[in-house]
């Protein structure tokens, strides 16, 4: 069963611009820390 969600105010077009804007600096954000991890574990001799 679905939930009625309270609105917000924002226009749907707006808030999808917005959500996907956030998502692609996230994903970003991610690939830059798997980097450094894998880094990291390449220095500790655990990942080739």
């Amino acid at each position: 069963m679905l939930e009625a969600v309270e609105d917000d105010g924002e226009p749907f077009e707006e808030k999808m611009k917005r959500l996907a804007m956030t998502l692609r600096e996230q994903q970003a954000e991610a690939a830059k820390l798997d980097t450094a991890i894998a880094d990291n574990l390449k220095e500790l001799g655990f990942y080739r």
